[in-house]
């Protein structure tokens, strides 16, 4: 046989496909960013699906993302305000309220929307393989469309008092994120937890109302003894509470050792949540 047959002979064979086995990982799994930055366009679709599904079939759609921080504060101002009278900081008790509760609310609801991800898209646990943390994440970062609306609103009761805005308000993204990473932090936690354990989906309301009562959102952080600031700032939350209020308070406090150590127990607990979840990830098909 000459040697172009036996070339043309080579070309008729069929070229075989490659084979590519998907393997959960051993041990504690490593953080594989370079495949989280590959599924951008994943994370896009799924934050889109959750902002359509958030608001499906409402009467007044978007307006929730208003309506929830404006009548908890009328609530707020009634009961601590006028009646117990607590401290505001010198700033009227609806900002001050407010203020807290702009923030307060995206993290309530990211919290227990992150913590459900996985248990309520089980369906697509099933069906495809993808990067488990971009649930919630997507619900994280789904929220941050309802921080925004709702700053507008905190702007707005500020030119209805008078309070002129200061450059301090620059600030506003970085306790954004700050309060977007407090929220991601314990989901990604209850997340993984969820699929084995159905018992956190009752657990996340109760931790919500308790974390509540430990954040000054009511209050102000000023009546916790100096002593024990170090260890109320172990709360990411509050920092991020303190922050808002020291946006347009001038006469707020100074937030830089408090907030530090928010900062800080953030990053620990949400190093170790993206480890715990990678290393958790492996059996979530099969368990939910």
């Amino acid at each position: 046989m000459t040697p172009a047959a036996d070339y043309f002979r080579g070309m008729s064979r069929p070229v075989a496909a490659p084979v590519v086995r998907i393997r959960p990982p051993k041990g504690w799994a490593p953080l594989d960013l370079r495949e989280l930055a590959g599924a951008h366009e994943l994370l896009y679709f799924l934050v889109l699906r959750n902002l359509k599904l958030r608001y499906k079939q409402t009467a007044l759609g978007a307006a929730w993302a208003l309506l929830q921080p404006l009548l908890t504060m009328a609530v707020f101002t009634v009961v601590f305000g006028r009646l117990a009278r607590l401290d505001s900081e010198g700033l009227p008790y609806p900002v001050f309220a407010l203020a807290a509760l702009v923030p307060w609310t995206y993290f309530a609801t990211a919290l227990a929307q992150a913590g459900n991800s996985l248990v309520d898209q089980q369906q697509l646990l099933t069906k495809v393989y993808f990067p488990r943390l971009l649930l919630p994440l997507a619900a994280a970062i789904a929220g941050l469309v309802d921080l925004a609306i709702a700053f507008t609103l905190l702007l707005l009761a500020l030119a209805w008092y008078g309070i002129a805005p200061s450059a301090r308000l620059l600030a506003a993204p970085a306790f954004g994120l700050l309060a977007a990473a407090s929220a991601l932090a314990p989901g990604v936690w209850l997340a993984a937890l969820n699929v084995r354990y159905r018992d956190v989906r009752h657990v996340i309301p109760f931790l919500v109302q308790i974390w509540l009562f430990v954040t000054p959102v009511a209050y102000s952080s000023g009546i916790v003894p100096e002593r024990w600031r170090p260890l109320y700032g172990l709360n990411p939350m509050a920092g991020v509470v303190d922050g808002f209020r020291w946006m347009i308070a001038p006469s707020a406090p100074a937030v830089g050792p408090s907030l530090a150590v928010s900062v800080a127990a953030v990053a620990i607990l949400l190093t170790a949540g993206l480890y715990f979840f990678r290393r958790m990830e492996r059996s979530f098909a099969d368990v939910v």
